[in-house]
């Protein structure tokens, strides 16, 4: 494709497809090593949550530094600073101090320095590509995202085979080493600055209103995120229950994981002129596909219905960070899309219990009618409630009044009056 032609690009696609494979990693090695320590299923999902709790909390708070300085060198910085926290990592396990508390702490120290990052990276694809090719270009990210992720966990068993925990903790480090060597090797030109700088809440107050000043926006990001929190779950707890046999167990979740790839892939290559729509009516495909699945006795089956769901899931996200980089403002973009990436960390905490809930009250088999169903309702009324705003076109171009903030204008407004005054 041209995109991949493009020299800083393709630096951001090989970086950071090789940081997701170590994010696949480390994901599964920390929970291997929480139930190597402690052999309980709930050492586990602690040192899970403990990985997406301070995202929840602080990715919109510091996606405000994204929008007040150079992508690139937060970036930058946020990779070098997670090597370090690795390396610490690396170190305890080698001398054999690194017991639970301290995994929990390193896992949750290593996702609050990661929290600006995301925003970052998807905001800084807008200083690299097109407005007409921001759709091709977050497909083909997503591509190296979810392949590499889904790699990663793959490598933990030959990993461990020929080495030991720490060298997959080594292994990770390094994959942060050649994210920050890409991005540091791109060239691009920071946007420049609209008015005079804005206090840290000051500007968050401004992103907030941003958002709501684009309610297609507001509306897309509020479906995906209780979308997700009503079927994440499914897909684990769920699918444990409704196959009871490890291996196929790991065989679902890679044709998930492949169906998202390549749903992903073809996105790319398409041109979809309602983002929004889109984006939310994905969601009721995949409730569909997603709601008889508790109650399939076939693996084939099973493995159809995963298909078709991977296919969707890579229809939600794709057209949502387009649409929220051509409809929100370059100065405000990493702050709407840390608040998505926060709500994104939020649902992936509470998803589980959502689903084992269910599961326990309802049966394996109702609680995935229920979940489908709860989604193919959401996503119905979003759309709808998109028909009412009357904003799903793609391309339209921000709100004005999402442009600037009192906090920025009264500051200007002094700068005035002091330079006139002089």
């Amino acid at each position: 494709m041209p995109l991949l032609k493009d020299r800083n690009f393709l630096l951001l696609f090989v970086g950071q497809g090789i940081s997701r494979f170590g994010d696949g990693l480390y994901t599964a090695a920390t929970a291997w090593l929480a139930w190597s320590l402690t052999k309980d299923p709930t050492a586990v999902a602690v040192v899970s949550v403990s990985a997406f709790a301070p995202a929840f909390v602080a990715t919109f708070v510091v996606a405000s530094y994204a929008d007040r300085r150079d992508r690139r060198k937060l970036m930058i910085a946020t990779d070098l600073a997670r090597v370090a926290v690795v390396a610490a990592a690396s170190l305890l396990l080698a001398l054999d101090l690194l017991d639970l508390p301290l995994l929990v702490t390193t896992t949750a120290l290593l996702a609050l320095i990661g929290a600006p990052f995301a925003p970052a990276r998807n905001a800084i694809v807008t200083q690299i590509v097109p407005d007409d090719r921001l759709q091709q270009a977050n497909g083909l990210l997503q591509v190296a995202f979810r392949a590499a992720f889904f790699v990663g966990p793959l490598m933990l068993a030959p990993l461990l085979a020929f080495g030991s925990l720490q060298s997959v903790l080594v292994v990770n480090g390094v994959t942060f080493l050649g994210s920050a060597a890409a991005v540091a090797a791109i060239r691009v030109t920071r946007p420049a600055p609209t008015g005079a700088q804005a206090g840290l809440w000051c500007d968050l107050s401004a992103g907030l209103r941003a958002v709501l000043a684009a309610p297609d926006v507001l509306v897309v990001i509020v479906t995906f995120v209780l979308a997700l929190a009503l079927t994440n779950g499914f897909l684990t707890v769920g699918l444990v229950a409704v196959v009871g046999q490890g291996g196929q167990y790991g065989l679902l979740l890679g044709v998930a994981g492949v169906a998202e790839v390549v749903g992903a892939l073809l996105l790319a290559g398409l041109r979809i002129r309602r983002l929004a729509l889109a984006a939310v009516l994905a969601w009721a495909l995949l409730g569909i596909f997603r709601a008889p699945l508790g109650t399939v006795t076939s693996p084939v089956v099973a493995a159809a219905f995963l298909t078709a769901t991977g296919l969707a899931s890579a229809l939600t996200d794709i057209p949502l960070i387009a649409l929220v980089q051509q409809r929100i403002p370059s100065h405000h973009l990493a702050k709407a899309l840390g608040l998505w990436e926060a709500g994104v960390a939020g649902a992936l905490a509470i998803s589980p219990f959502v689903a084992s809930t269910a599961i326990t009250l309802a049966g394996v088999g109702s609680a995935f009618l229920l979940s489908g169903a709860a989604v193919v309702v959401l996503a119905v009324t979003a759309a709808l409630t998109l028909a009412c705003v009357g904003v799903g076109q793609a391309g339209q171009k921000p709100f004005a009044s999402a442009d600037g903030t009192a906090c920025v204008a009264a500051a200007e407004e002094t700068a005035v009056i002091t330079a006139t005054s002089e």
